[in-house]
């Protein structure tokens, strides 16, 4: 039997500070050599919240233009090795993100934000270590150490008011983001027309 369960998207985090400190490649090395298998989970090669997901090293806080580019381009490798569980398009309608979430699901508790009408983040704190920071905002310190961070920027014509996010049998994430029919691109004579 299928579960589907409707992830609230949250607009308004006054967080300061959240994502400040970067997590660099040594760091990020250090991190697995500990050999934990949640960790492994989260952050391994395939995974959304890897840094090694788009096949170099990039820091899962810095927000990436995830659809600026194909999927099919980026994850190539992974796809050819059958280690990639995430997936991205774009409709006349939507941009869509689609990940399997392992280690993560029931356990973990997945979070949408949007900040700022800008950026889209998928977070969330690991049920083992949420003990230990409960005294601090987990995502102003070393936020790998807690939990898992993907930013993304939302395209220029994203109803990012309109977003929606839910998880199907606690595995596999799917985010949609409607694209703004209202969105107007001002040509030279200033009569505005819809963009393309």
């Amino acid at each position: 039997m299928t579960t589907f369960l409707k992830l609230e998207v949250q607009t308004e985090d006054q967080t300061p500070h959240k994502w400040c400190i970067s997590l660099a490649e040594d760091e990020f090395k250090r991190l697995l050599s500990q050999g934990n298998p949640t960790v492994h989970k989260v952050f391994g090669e395939g995974s959304l919240f890897s840094p090694l997901l788009f096949g170099k090293f990039f820091d899962p806080s810095d927000a990436f233009p995830l659809w600026d580019f194909e999927s099919d381009s980026l994850l190539s490798n992974l796809r050819n090795s059958g280690k990639s569980t995430v997936d991205w398009f774009q409709t006349d309608q939507a941009y869509v993100l689609k990940a399997e979430l392992p280690g993560i699901g029931k356990t973990n508790n997945v979070q949408i934000h949007v900040e700022k009408g800008k950026i889209v983040e998928i977070f969330g704190q690991l049920k083992l270590l949420q003990r230990e920071s409960q005294k601090k905002d987990w995502r102003s310190c070393n936020w790998w150490e807690y939990g898992y961070v993907r930013r993304l920027e939302l395209p220029e014509d994203a109803d990012w008011r309109r977003i929606e996010a839910s998880l199907s049998n606690d595995v596999v994430l799917e985010i949609r983001i409607p694209r703004n029919p209202l969105h107007m691109d001002t040509s030279a004579d200033g009569v505005g027309k819809k963009s393309e």
